[in-house]
């Protein structure tokens, strides 16, 4: 997987800088001992993970906490790029696979939260498939997750309409 991509909204420049930020001083957070490394193809919608110490190329691990603990993403959707066959086919390159995001995790945003993406107080983001793990498999998902601006998420976001 790729880095982290921050959403879109018409104040794009502060939403990269503010996930910029985010990344770069995840690492003040501390870490508690529910803290479990995992790899990202083992995460599941609900769950709660912290933004990586280092920001790095791709992104293979993440740390995952219970949702009480302080946390700033939570994966909400994982939606699979395909072709009209339904088959994955060639790695499509890196703008496809962001607009595709863009689309599908603003589309997903609505059902796990309980309000439309535009109307929150809460952005998302996501992890790409980068092209080498397209190329070797099983990465061809994207990961969206729900964060905020720069402030520690302390409970799940599922269903609170914020």
């Amino acid at each position: 997987m790729t880095l982290f991509h921050p959403a879109s909204r018409p104040a794009r420049g502060a939403i990269l800088l503010a996930a910029a930020t985010l990344l770069l001083t995840a690492g003040c957070s501390g870490s508690d001992d529910d803290a479990t490394k995992v790899s990202i193809f083992d995460l599941e919608v609900g769950d709660c993970v912290r933004a990586a110490d280092e920001v790095s190329a791709e992104v293979e691990t993440v740390e995952r906490v219970g949702c009480e603990t302080g946390h700033e993403l939570e994966l909400y959707s994982e939606v699979a790029f395909t072709t009209g066959t339904g088959e994955a086919g060639a790695f499509p390159g890196d703008a496809a696979l962001v607009t595709f995001a863009d689309g599908m995790c603003a589309e997903g945003f609505e059902d796990y939260v309980g309000v439309d993406y535009r109307d929150s107080a809460l952005y998302f983001t996501y992890l790409l498939p980068s092209a080498r793990g397209w190329d070797q498999g099983p990465d061809t998902s994207v990961l969206c997750f729900v964060t905020t601006t720069g402030e520690q998420l302390t409970a799940s976001v599922r269903g609170t309409a914020t």
